[in-house]
């Protein structure tokens, strides 16, 4: 398979990054923070204080919705059930494929959240048998976006969790730490033809193990495991589905304090910028500078 790289210069040039407001750069000598330690990974809880289900079913554990997400598991695979939770206009559909607690974000900001377990009816059919509304207020709001989830899932013992330490252990700056983990992830992966036309007619969730054992994956695997290094550094980090000038697409936004999110670019060397896409950064669209339209944030 034919494999393009973009050339990224050594940081030892000035290092820059754009916010996603603003086309100024930033010259910076990124401040220094600690290392994050492996104590400091944010793991999702289940305590089961606050809980909907339907017996026959799932059931969802809501008792950590101040820490921003909740975490949901099926009773019986017996049938396709589906997680909704919605805010306002907005509206997010899972589907639950295990019986063991995976988290699902609340990533609409604080207020009322419907939060429901539907029951496939026939194809595209479902029948809501459990609903509940649950007033949401997050203490950070960046905590979204430091937990494993659906779609960016990752657990203790997760190759993503070795590597995201092996590849940041000399790092003193957080801008540091994210080339690092852009770099390996647009080096390790290559982009496959194959799965991008399967998932065409089928929703496919990100592997992140998978991709990395495979060195292969599309652009929901890119972005994922971009988000998911990044996360396990204490760096917030959210893959975002949506529009660009050439297809329906997967990137990534990374939160730099002081500079806020990084959306896409950034600067990894003076006037030689890069992509927060590892995807397209791994192709021949590394110079795009078309629109980044969002339909959806995990």
């Amino acid at each position: 398979m034919m494999k393009w790289k973009k050339l990224l210069l050594s940081l030892s040039l000035c290092i820059f990054v754009t916010g996603c407001s603003s086309s100024q750069e930033y010259p910076t000598e990124y401040p220094e923070s600690p290392a994050q330690q492996v104590s400091e990974i944010l793991w999702p809880q289940s305590p089961g204080v606050d809980v909907l289900t339907d017996s026959r079913y799932a059931m969802v554990d809501m008792s950590n919705v101040s820490q921003g997400y909740v975490t949901a598991r099926l009773l019986s695979s017996a049938s396709k059930i589906k997680l909704q939770i919605s805010k306002d206009d907005k509206k997010y559909n899972y589907d639950l494929t295990s019986m063991e607690y995976t988290a699902f974000p609340l990533q609409m900001g604080n207020g009322i959240y419907t939060i429901k377990i539907l029951s496939q009816i026939e194809g595209t059919k479902y029948a809501v048998v459990a609903s509940t509304q649950k007033e949401v207020s997050i203490q950070d709001e960046f905590s979204v976006y430091l937990y494993p989830n659906q779609v960016v899932n990752y657990g203790p013992d997760s190759i993503v969790v070795n590597k995201s330490f092996e590849l940041t252990k000399d790092d003193k700056d957080d801008l540091t730490r994210i080339y690092h983990l852009f770099e390996y992830t647009v080096d390790v992966l290559d982009y496959d033809y194959e799965k991008a036309d399967y998932v065409s007619d089928t929703y496919v969730l990100p592997d992140l193990t998978q991709a990395i054992e495979n060195g292969s994956g599309i652009c929901f695997d890119y972005a994922s495991l971009l988000a998911a290094l990044c996360r396990i550094q204490g760096i917030p980090a959210r893959v975002i589905v949506g529009w660009t000038d050439i297809e329906y697409h997967a990137w990534v936004e990374i939160y730099l304090e002081n500079e806020g999110w990084i959306n896409p670019k950034v600067y990894f060397a003076k006037k030689d910028w890069s992509l927060v896409d590892p995807t397209f950064s791994d192709s021949g669209n590394a110079d795009y500078t078309g629109k980044y339209e969002e339909v959806y944030h995990y």
